[in-house]
């Protein structure tokens, strides 16, 4: 038997052409990596870093700023990165006479530094504390006169992101869930997105994998420090999936609950899933597929309920009315939704989208969409 004839049997119909690009970015990732910020910020060949956080971890930004020596600080970032805080900020930077930026925290600290990137095109150090996976990609949501615009730009991109799983340690249980269920929405999407490639496909279903098993280790124990590494591990991947590809119905939802009704991040993320799960099934039944191997669902039809099932399970926010949106907002949403669609495997349909909005509000769950 030749070598050709002794490999694995493969199905050559599934071999579909794609393209992709992969990021330029450095990984540091270790339990107590934060010790070694300083060695980053010199080998990108800069000696004045600027720290940029938000007001919840002022404590932790300034030990990092004395850690590091740094040029300045700005520790007021803010959810869904305003213009009017990026302004401030801005200032500040100036003043300081930086020539890089390191943030930490989760998503809005490394929003406010992606911002900050783009204006003066400063690099980026990014040391998450949640799992939000934005550090990963060249993505930048911003919020103007009630409205949230995303764009995509490798200017935004950190240079080096430096994963400590110690600083997760501390995350509290709720922000532990809805941050990881975050993470599990930039995987599904990157499943069923017009660029998704065997790459990113395999990476995503291993991200959603991951976290589905070290999430409800981390409800029953939050010191658990093998499920923190094994999360922020899927929130990585989850984010490498999302800089890759484009994203579809549910960012959009959520960028629109969050921008203009001024949701929690991951809170919102984590009530749509489910439903905007529901809403493609039908028409991405390869990526349902992937998504129910990975959170050990017996069919890809029941991915969005296994989703669902795993929210409930882990005590999340089930309904957008317990986050404190307007049920008279709704048809607002929906409206907006439509307006501007991401790229997504069904059409959006402006009344199946007030339907879905209608039931997430809610809370209720027929699984039907």
């Amino acid at each position: 038997m030749n070598a050709a004839s002794a490999r694995a049997p493969c199905d050559r119909a599934d071999v579909q052409a794609f393209t992709y690009t992969a990021l330029p970015v450095r990984v540091v990732f270790a339990t107590g990596a934060l010790g070694q910020v300083g060695a980053e910020v010199t080998r990108l060949g800069c000696s004045r870093p600027f720290v940029v956080a938000g007001e919840r971890q002022h404590a932790e930004a300034e030990a990092l700023r004395a850690q590091l020596g740094a040029a300045g600080m700005f520790a007021e970032a803010a959810m869904h990165t305003p213009v009017e805080v990026t302004a401030r900020a801005m200032i500040a930077l100036r003043a300081a006479g930086a020539d890089c930026l390191v943030a930490l925290g989760g998503g809005s600290a490394i929003g406010l530094a992606k911002a900050l990137a783009l204006r003066t095109d400063l690099p980026q150090i990014a040391v998450p504390t949640t799992y939000a996976g934005s550090e990963a990609t060249p993505v930048l949501g911003q919020t103007e006169a009630g409205k949230k615009a995303t764009s995509r730009d490798l200017r935004v991109l950190p240079e080096v992101i430096v994963y400590d799983v110690a600083l997760t340690l501390t995350l509290p249980r709720a922000m532990t869930v809805t941050s990881g269920l975050n993470a599990i929405a930039h995987a599904v999407e990157a499943l069923y997105s017009p660029d998704a490639n065997p790459v990113i496909g395999s990476l995503a279903e291993r991200s959603i994998a991951a976290l589905a098993h070290a999430l409800p280790e981390l409800v029953a124990d939050g010191a658990n420090l093998e499920a923190r590494g094994e999360a922020l591990l899927g929130a990585w991947m989850a984010g490498t999936c999302l800089g890759s590809v484009g994203m579809g119905l549910h960012h959009k939802l959520c960028h629109t609950l969050g921008g203009t009704f001024e949701l929690p991040h991951s809170e919102t993320h984590s009530v749509v899933l489910p439903y905007a799960m529901a809403y493609n099934a039908a028409a991405a039944p390869v990526a349902m597929a992937a998504v129910a191997r990975a959170l050990g669902t017996s069919s890809g039809s029941d991915a969005p309920r296994g989703m669902r099932a795993l929210a409930e399970a882990l005590g999340a926010p089930l309904s957008l009315r317990s986050l404190g949106m307007p049920e008279a907002g709704l048809d607002r949403a929906a409206e907006l939704a439509v307006a501007a669609p991401y790229p997504n495997p069904r059409a959006l349909d402006r009344t199946a989208l007030r339907a879905l909005l209608g039931e997430a509000w809610a809370g209720t769950w027929t699984g039907e969409h």
